[in-house]
């Protein structure tokens, strides 16, 4: 039976943290942000994010996108910098063309740091990406 199974490969979809302006007080905060690089919409996205170490973990946090559109990006979380300590894990589900997919990226602790900022076209922002 598993092996009748097929799980696809998941391509065209990443995971940024980006440096943001807070336009309420104009202070820095570190967004987090998917990124749907596909010429097809995404359904039904839902993305369960915990940091974690040997030592500690975060609450598991929920979030569903109904719909992300084709070449689009949405801003679903806002990052503490205590948590850039621990590994972040973002596990990413959602269907595209009624078909199942499921993708987990990780950012290793100490990987999170303004030094390591690249510019994100889509986003027309600076910050670190995961595909």
């Amino acid at each position: 039976m598993k092996k009748d199974i097929h799980i696809p490969t998941v391509t065209g979809v990443e995971i940024a943290v980006v440096l943001d302006k807070n336009e309420t007080d104009n202070s820095d905060e570190w967004g987090v942000y998917i990124i749907n690089r596909k010429e097809v919409a995404l359904e039904m996205v839902v993305i369960v994010s915990q940091g974690f170490s040997e030592t500690k973990k975060t609450s598991l946090f929920r979030r569903k996108i109904d719909a992300l559109p084709a070449n689009s990006f949405s801003k679903f979380e806002i990052m503490q910098p205590e948590l850039f300590a621990l590994d972040n894990r973002f596990q990413v589900t959602f269907f595209e063309n009624n078909q199942l997919h499921d993708k987990t990226y990780i950012f290793q602790a100490e990987t999170i740091q303004k030094g390591f900022l690249k510019d994100i076209d889509i986003l027309g922002k600076k910050g670190i990406s995961i595909k």
